[in-house]
């Protein structure tokens, strides 16, 4: 079995005592990619970073909608220059979060749209975020169309999924579609052509069952494809080999 981690984070603060030794265990449990992914201009550089030092890690850069406050207008001028970066396959993660309170919707807009300009200029793939603003994310992607995008840690309804791909993107799945109550996970991947499809961790959140709560980290990557494997009723090496293909191609790796 070969795998992909199409989007972690393993610059993130709870991996700072042993990121190295999880990194390094990667190859016995059939991990071969890992696109570790930015937030910010801090943690995109951090991410190419890590690409640098690993072979198997490559990087994306971009500003998260909860990090459009602290961001200023320079740091779309160093996005783009860190687009050029040969181990970066992406521009990401940007997007919409309208959940945790008190948020700035226009600032949050005003960063995505300038975002998918950046995209659109420098003709790259794009890593989506969005939660709860499923209208205006809609919107946006329709206004500013990009040659790919994936909407990473789908959570939306089997509609939304079946427009996204319509539209010719890609969805990644985390570990949730191995939860007793990811229903309508599971009816959103029905709805998604099998070579639009992607699995991932966003570690360290989102650790699949038997793991729910604990840090997570490609390794536990087998669990999700057990699972998509159970929806599409194939072998979990079939499933992690479609999701790879197709992370593959996505990334151009």
């Amino acid at each position: 079995m070969r795998i992909f981690d199409s989007h972690a984070h393993y610059d993130d603060a709870r991996f700072r005592d042993d990121a190295d030794a999880v990194l390094q265990d990667m190859a016995r449990h059939g991990v071969e990619h890992i696109i570790n992914v930015g937030c910010s201009v801090p943690s995109s550089r951090k991410s190419i970073a890590l690409a640098e030092k690993y072979p198997f890690v490559y990087a994306s850069v971009g500003i998260h909608p909860h990090d459009t406050d602290d961001a200023v207008p320079q740091d779309l001028a160093t996005l783009e220059e860190l687009l050029r970066h040969p181990k970066v396959k992406a521009l990401g993660e940007i997007g919409l979060d309208y959940h945790y309170q008190p948020y700035s919707r226009m600032t949050q807009l005003e960063y995505f749209i300038a975002q998918m300009e950046l995209a659109q200029r420098a003709d790259v793939p794009v890593i989506i975020h969005s939660r709860e603003a499923t209208q205006d994310l809609m919107d946006v992607l329709r206004r500013f169309p990009v040659r790919k995008l994936v909407c990473h840690c789908f959570s939306g309804s089997a509609e939304t999924a079946a427009e996204i791909a319509a539209m010719g993107y890609h969805l990644s799945f985390t570990g949730v579609i191995t939860f007793s109550n990811a229903r309508r996970s599971h009816e959103a991947i029905r709805r998604v052509p099998r070579d639009r499809l992607m699995i991932e961790t966003d570690c360290p959140y989102m650790a699949p069952e038997p793991h729910r709560g604990a840090r997570c980290d490609s390794r536990m990557l087998k669990y999700t494809l057990a699972a998509l494997a159970e929806i599409w009723g194939v072998s979990p090496e079939e499933a992690a080999e479609i999701t790879a293909r197709n992370a593959e191609e996505f990334f151009d790796i």
